[in-house]
């Protein structure tokens, strides 16, 4: 059921959290920035206006998600937090101290499946909206973009095709546990003493005895999967997804295409970026567009299917002009985006070192913005939970990715808002506006 509006009673036995806290803390001054009406008439239109009991105030699960992915917490960390932290309750809108959780951390994962990833881009815009309207982003900034791509990890384990055959097997067997089919022989114990063996041999390079331990996994599930195709009596789409994976396993080979990484997670792709520390990586790839300037986050998409580099430009910038509403003039990108598909009105610059001195002063500086995206990279994956994806399925990627971006973007409006307090006390200046103009803080804007 749709939230119900919150009217809060004064209390005469409680204190006010405005009442007990510092009004010039950072979050207090965006909570108080940001339009969380836009998010009420948004994701109202996803509820049941009658049936079921009401839900929690819809600000309260987007400043949640706010913080969870500033702060790298899980869906449980954060609300643990939350009970903490009166900051954090007063960005999510309390006005009185609460002593239990508002909502249970399961009901994060529900409310992201209601609303669908197409929906969060809305808490991305918002954030751009909001450092526009305060004067940190501007539309000149945005004439200038940076473009690259990096990959979101998947939090699986790393693939093996013993490991695979092991867990494979184990969920038909629990499968036809649960549903009274009879097998011929499950090979529980014999699958284990193989896993083990695999382990021990891989380990000490004695790769023949290992191979012959994987292709025994391999007969082991071969068997149980024909057995339960022929006595299984009824269609169920659970099955039916699983001796897919199951034909799909056991059909590919070492340089087939396409292949499973995953059981849990089959939609995990293998992506070599050519780094030297890490060869392979198990995910999806993600286009970032940042501004050349001040490297806000502007545009942020997860791709499938392993996409060229040049081939996700086109939809990187679409985003872009869709979150901002502004078309972008030049955009600067490394060597991997040679035969790009973009067909749009801007100026795409690939960025070649070896070129650089035939350039003029000023594009040579723009040339050199063009590595600025590296750390921008860096950061959203260590700090803003982009490093290892912990939510299920393709949409879980899309989601993952724009939160992150929301993530990153919050902290440079957190960092802005701190500047401002110490600016005000150190320099004595009055207004906002006064300090904006002053020299030495558009310095400080200017990181």
């Amino acid at each position: 059921m749709r939230p119900k509006m919150q009217y809060e009673q004064p209390d005469l036995f409680k204190s006010r959290l405005d009442q007990i806290i510092d009004l010039k803390h950072p979050l207090v001054i965006l909570s108080k920035r940001l339009d969380w009406s836009v998010f009420e008439q948004e994701f109202g239109s996803t509820y049941h206006n009658s049936d079921g009991r009401p839900g929690a105030p819809i600000r309260v699960y987007v400043g949640l998600h706010y913080l969870k992915h500033t702060y790298n917490e899980s869906d449980e960390s954060v609300l643990a937090r939350f009970i903490e932290n009166p900051y954090w309750q007063y960005f999510c809108g309390y006005e009185y101290f609460q002593h239990s959780n508002p909502i249970d951390p399961s009901s994060m994962t529900r409310f992201r499946k209601r609303i669908g990833w197409e929906a969060i881009e809305l808490l991305l815009k918002e954030l751009l909206s909001t450092a526009t309207r305060e004067g940190y982003l501007k539309a000149r900034d945005l004439e200038h973009v940076n473009v690259d791509t990096t990959v979101q990890e998947k939090a699986i384990s790393f693939p093996t095709d013993a490991k695979l055959y092991y867990k494979m097997r184990e969920d038909l067997v629990s499968y036809a546990k649960e549903h009274s089919i009879d097998l011929r022989q499950n090979y529980r114990r014999l699958s284990k003493q193989a896993l083990i063996k695999q382990g021990r041999y891989a380990h000490a390079k004695q790769f023949k005895r290992a191979g012959r331990q994987t292709k025994q996994l391999k007969t082991y599930l071969g068997r149980v999967y024909r057995d339960i195709q022929r006595k299984r009596e009824e269609q169920d789409e659970h099955l039916e997804h699983l001796l897919k994976l199951s034909e799909r396993l056991l059909s590919q080979e070492k340089h087939s295409k396409n292949k499973l990484y995953s059981i849990h997670a089959p939609e995990v792709e293998c992506i070599s970026k050519g780094k030297s520390h890490k060869r392979y990586e198990f995910g999806c790839k993600v286009g970032l567009a940042t501004t050349s300037k001040r490297n806000w986050i502007v545009g942020v998409r997860a791709f499938h299917n392993n996409p060229y580099d040049g081939h996700t430009l086109d939809e990187t910038l679409k985003n872009v002009e869709s979150l901002t509403g502004i078309q972008v003039k030049n955009t600067y990108v490394d060597l991997g985006y040679r035969g790009h598909n973009y067909e749009g009105e801007g100026q795409v610059h690939i960025v070649d070192s070896r070129k650089m001195k035939k350039l003029t002063r000023s594009v040579r500086n723009w040339f050199k913005r063009r590595s600025a995206i590296e750390p921008v990279i860096g950061h959203i994956k260590s700090d803003n939970r982009m490093q290892r994806n912990q939510l299920k399925g393709q949409e879980g990627d899309y989601i993952n990715a724009i939160l992150s971006a929301c993530g990153f973007n919050m902290r440079k409006l957190i960092a802005v808002f701190l500047c401002l307090k110490y600016i005000k006390s150190f320099f004595g200046l009055k207004t906002e506006n006064r300090m904006k103009k002053d020299l030495k803080a558009e310095y400080i804007f200017a990181f």
